[in-house]
């Protein structure tokens, strides 16, 4: 018989159910019983097929991503979780930060808030005690993170149609600079903080002995090789994002409190490719707060619009993995959200290095849940995500028939679930007051 014919002979058959804990989310519709989410649980459960905590949520808007995403947040903050939210680009979580007695940092022109995505971060600290082997563990993990982000950086400034490269050379000199200013190179006790400005002005007004440690037959050669990489640097010193990523980090962050978020709204006027790049120093910030996490300091870290970061090119894409690949290490839960899977499409031309480096990151997320698309989706979301035809017409009819309806996907199994939200997670949630207002 066909699958249509087997929920009418046997209609208490469903997905199997997953343990009451974590988060309360609502109903699941197969079972009649509570949906619980918890990821970090789920992975340590050898009975449910998930192995990393991530999660990526899809939507089209107005189906309920947002209120499924704060919903979340609040309820796992009763099992001692807190929440980052890496860049805010529309204030969504303004409410919430308000209900909470936080004050979110706001970022932007004109603004005092300083971001410095080179900050060392806690792996600083207590540098000259440390053993040798520890320093060098340490020193790899920071060099690491500052290459991540300063390819990511290079790699989202484009010449003509293309991409700017950072190939190996660009990566010699610029851990070489970075070696010399954070004092590395001179075997310091204690490490200094560079700063994008100091970087992009070390390589502008190279040094003999810069000229010599990176191979180069004198000054002039070196400046010639290294034009693209000042240039896209300077971008990030004397462009639209200018006064925000280029001092050292002047915010006081308490991470006791349950939630902190990072506004970005002020940046929209300058387009996506700013908050991209933005959300891309943010990441890199981010990582360096949390690379040396208390013991049960869990957080869930919120990726908003992660789709602006994803389009900035294969490098930008591969700072976005690398968060995702340290979620198990750092005892965080990445939450993305997005509109349709084939934002992860749109990283690059059909077939490119940045959109398979994309695909791969659905790999890398066991949790997706995905609320009410339309029916033209519906290709995606059997190309990308291998869902049947059953699946997709919950996605495109079942779930938009209301808010907060989406398909649940744990690892390979898919749950049918209706969020409820109570009156004040509501008020909290809701996302329509420019239009509320205006009517």
């Amino acid at each position: 018989m066909t699958s249509d014919q087997v929920g009418v002979w046997w209609p208490f058959i469903a997905t199997p159910g997953l343990p009451p804990t974590g988060a309360q989310m609502g109903i699941d519709q197969l079972s009649g019983g509570s949906f619980y989410a918890d990821p970090l649980g789920w992975v340590l459960d050898d009975q449910i097929p998930v192995t990393n905590p991530n999660v990526m949520v899809w939507g089209k808007p107005g189906r309920g991503k947002s209120g499924t995403t704060k919903a979340f947040l609040l309820r796992m903050m009763d099992f001692g979780y807190r929440a980052l939210i890496l860049g805010d680009p529309k204030d969504e979580y303004e409410a919430l930060c308000h209900a909470l007695g936080v004050e979110p940092f706001a970022i932007g022109r004109g603004l005092a808030t300083r971001i410095n995505p080179l900050d060392l971060g806690p792996l600083a600290d207590g540098w000259e005690r440390l053993s040798r082997a520890e320093a060098q563990r340490r020193s790899a993990l920071v060099f690491s993170r500052w290459l991540t982000l300063v390819r990511g950086l290079v790699g989202s400034q484009k010449v003509g149609e293309q991409r700017v490269p950072f190939g190996p050379s660009d990566e010699v000199v610029v851990k070489t600079v970075l070696a010399h200013l954070s004092g590395y190179r001179d075997a310091a006790t204690r490490l200094t903080e560079p700063t994008i400005p100091q970087l992009w002005r070390a390589l502008d007004e190279p040094t003999d002995e810069l000229v010599a440690a990176c191979r180069y037959r004198d000054r002039r050669h070196f400046l010639d090789e290294t034009r693209l990489l000042r240039d896209a640097l300077g971008q990030l010193v004397s462009g639209a994002l200018a006064g925000l990523f280029d001092d050292h980090t002047s915010i006081h962050v308490d991470w006791r409190a349950p939630i902190q978020s990072l506004s970005l709204s002020r940046l929209e006027p300058f387009g996506d490719e700013a908050v991209g790049i933005a959300l891309t120093c943010l990441n890199s910030w981010g990582r360096a707060m949390r690379e040396v996490a208390d013991p049960g300091d869990l957080r869930i870290v919120v990726r908003d619009e992660a789709w602006k970061q994803l389009r900035l090119g294969p490098d930008a894409v591969n700072s976005f993995d690398a968060d995702l690949r340290f979620s198990r290490r750092d005892g965080d839960i990445q939450w993305a959200v997005m509109h349709k899977p084939s934002d992860l499409l749109s990283a690059g031309d059909h077939g490119s290095q940045a959109t398979t480096i994309a695909k791969d990151l659905l790999h890398l997320a066991d949790i997706k849940i995905l609320h009410g698309q339309d029916r033209a989706v519906a290709t995606e979301l059997e190309h990308l995500l291998g869902l049947g035809p059953i699946a997709q017409d919950v996605i495109t009819t079942w779930a938009m028939q209301g808010k907060g309806r989406a398909l649940w996907q744990v690892g390979d199994q898919l749950y049918k679930v209706q969020t409820y939200l109570h009156p004040l997670e509501e008020r909290l949630t809701f996302t329509n007051d420019a239009i509320a207002t205006a009517g």
